[in-house]
């Protein structure tokens, strides 16, 4: 996620006089509610609603006939009941109908909302539409379900925006930037390269992770001509699909549809949606849905009664909260039983607190053991939730089912994420090997990784290779295009790509889980834009024609995932079978080289050796004699092999990788 400005007002919640302790005790002695009734029911017995306000002095439903600027047909007020909550009910099926709640607070009625468990609104969120889900099910949903992996380093993750994927008149898509962009078979680009699903399953990934798709805020749903752009990091309803990934975000059953049927697409054609959720903050601050319904409980505030930021976009949200953390809990459980979502990826993941993190981990395990959770193991700024109650990357060893994105192996790989023009060890910079060495073993304990060189952590924080995600690119910051044009200014872009490749291999061959951002394959660039999550078509929109100008690219990309798959011995599990089978050479500044030997984790192959020349200059090796299939060398990988060597002393060229195998 990239700093998003939020213009709102930063109301005081309280007077200057009050602690953050006070603030906290005040909260913590609410009632809670746990009941599945909350928002909206409809069944025999008619129309039901349920609004959690513990300190509403009033409230009330009204019901519109549409979802946008019409008058209201009736209000409905609403009675006190358990839990801190008020509740209303009509004899009727309201289907079709619109609704807002509105309370009153400190003698004054607040703006109307629709509430924090809306499920279906109207245009731009302004109200909650009352529809029958059953009816947005595609044909075959019951049956639906996304790929069986035994672990989460099984996975191969691409991460991808709808309009980027798209948009652009290269991809041959019908319905560019939309959700059933991810449904149309047999789409190429003007030279007949596979396009859009067929393009992900030639390049063989298992996972898309797709940019949030929940309501946000800040594209106007009514006007989708204007071909606004926003990665989606301002939430407004997040239990909603957005509006303006849906062929029409007037009809609210509409979107709903449309991701179910993107997702059974996906799924029938092998590949899982991860989504990406955003917690931790709220696009506004008082005019927020939380806000008008329990103003000042489901956020973190500074003594002095102002909303805390260590999100960057004005307020950060308080997981700690039983009602806050119980919204979160249940909301990825909606998304993982109503839309089959196979795993999701908490934005600034670190604003919530370790305890919320496993019970959203446990919960979806219990829905379905394939799905997977992972997230930013960091804030963007501070907290008052206590360091060691973060779910930070260096608390990951607390949060057992839960994984967080790998900074050592990014920064050390391409060169510090804030400085351009900075180098990494695929392009040329020396001293990083120890860290690039911390990223190859999933930031586990391993005897031959001196953790006190590291260029970003200092001590093994991951129990388990299964809770890392390694990774060298993605939608913030500069893409890994970019970024080497950027780092390599008298290089050509063929020795950039070949930077790339690089990079990408020790990416997928390390311990973790592989994460790669949509278009690198394709050597795709965002014209040095590094935080694009507002710029327009031109700069972030994949550029398919260029399928076929880097067609090397792509299909060294495609061998590589192939070899991850078909490799058990990439994808270990614990961090003693790492120790034990990873075995580190010694070599000469700017190489890397090691083995994973005795079949680990059951690989077919006893011994791969692997060498990364990180120099432009080539570097001589020593490999053991005997008898080597020739995985990848010079810039060429083949997951079924090169050719043969013997091994001795082997001349490894600048700037790529060598891989070599045998079966005993």
């Amino acid at each position: 996620m990239k700093i998003i400005p939020v213009f709102t007002s930063i109301a005081l919640c309280c007077t200057m006089e009050t602690s953050a302790e006070s603030i906290d005790s005040k909260y913590l002695a609410y009632p809670v509610y746990s009941g599945s009734d909350l928002e909206l029911t409809v069944d025999d017995g008619g129309t039901h609603w349920r609004l959690w306000s513990p300190e509403a002095e009033a409230a009330r439903v009204t019901i519109y006939p549409s979802g946008l600027n019409t008058p209201a047909e009736k209000t409905i007020d609403m009675s006190r009941s358990e839990g801190g909550t008020w509740v209303a009910s009509v004899p009727e099926k309201l289907y079709g109908k619109f609704y807002t709640f509105a309370i009153r607070h400190d003698g004054k009625w607040l703006k109307e909302t629709p509430g924090v468990w809306a499920k279906a609104v109207g245009t731009n969120g302004e109200r909650a539409a009352i529809i029958d889900m059953s009816l947005t099910d595609p044909e075959g949903w019951r049956n639906d379900k996304g790929p069986a992996i035994s672990h989460i380093n099984d996975a191969v993750i691409y991460e991808m925006h709808h309009r980027d994927f798209s948009i652009d008149p290269s991809s041959g898509i019908v319905n560019k930037g939309k959700f059933l962009a991810l449904t149309e078979p047999d789409t190429s680009n003007p030279t007949g390269e596979a396009t859009g699903i067929d393009h992900l399953k030639e390049l063989g990934v298992t996972h898309v992770h797709i940019l949030p798709s929940y309501d946000y805020n800040s594209v106007d749903e009514a006007n989708l001509p204007a071909n606004q752009y926003n990665w989606g990091y301002d939430p407004l309803n997040y239990n909603v699909p957005d509006g303006s990934y849906s062929t029409n975000p007037f009809d609210p059953g509409t979107r709903v549809r449309e991701v179910k049927e993107m997702v059974k697409s996906l799924h029938d054609n092998g590949i899982g949606v991860i989504m990406d959720v955003v917690y931790n903050h709220t696009a506004d601050n008082d005019g927020s849905n939380f806000s008008l319904t329990a103003p000042g409980y489901y956020y973190r505030h500074l003594p002095d009664g102002s909303y805390s930021d260590a999100s960057g976009c004005g307020n950060e949200t308080a997981s700690e909260r039983q009602q806050m953390r119980d919204f979160i809990i249940n909301s990825v459980k909606y998304w993982a039983k109503e839309y089959h979502i196979d795993g999701f990826r908490f934005d600034l993941m670190a604003i919530h607190d370790i305890e919320t993190m496993n019970q959203v981990a446990a919960a979806l395990k219990e829905i379905n053991p394939d799905i997977f959770v992972y997230g930013e193991g960091w804030t963007a700024g501070d907290s008052p939730l206590p360091v060691e109650q973060r779910a930070l990357k260096e608390n990951v060893s607390k949060m057992p089912q839960v994984a967080v994105f790998s900074d050592d192996i990014r920064d050390a790989i391409k060169g510090h994420y804030t400085d351009a023009a900075d180098r990494g060890f695929a392009t040329g910079k020396p001293g990083l090997e120890e860290t690039v060495k911390i990223g190859i073993v999933a930031s586990t304990a391993h005897p031959q990784v001196d953790y006190s060189k590291g260029a970003n952590s200092k001590f093994p924080y991951a129990a388990a290779p299964t809770q890392v995600i390694n990774y060298v690119s993605c939608h913030d910051d500069l893409m890994l295009t970019d970024k080497l044009r950027k780092s390599m200014p008298d290089a050509t872009d063929a020795e950039r790509q070949r930077a790339a490749r690089l990079a990408q291999t020790i990416v997928f061959t390390s311990q973790g889980t592989p994460f790669m951002f949509a278009g690198e394959e394709v050597f795709r660039d965002k014209k040095g834009v590094h935080n694009s999550y507002r710029s327009p078509d031109s700069i972030n929109a994949i550029d398919w024609n260029l399928k076929h100008a880097n067609a090397a690219q792509m299909d060294y990309y495609k061998e590589l995932i192939k070899l991850r798959k078909g490799h058990p011995a990439f994808r270990m599990t614990t961090s003693g079978d790492v120790a034990r089978h990873l075995k580190f050479d010694k070599t000469q500044p700017g190489v890397i080289s090691y083995s994973l030997v005795d079949h680990a984790n059951g690989d077919e192959w006893k011994e791969i050796k692997l060498v990364f020349n990180g120099s432009v200059e080539p570097r001589e090796v020593k490999i053991p004699r005997g008898d080597w299939t020739v995985i990848a060398e010079d810039g060429r990988l083949k997951a079924d092999g090169l050719g043969k060597s013997k091994g001795g002393r082997v001349m490894v060229p600048g700037t790529s990788a060598l891989i070599l195998a045998r079966e005993r």
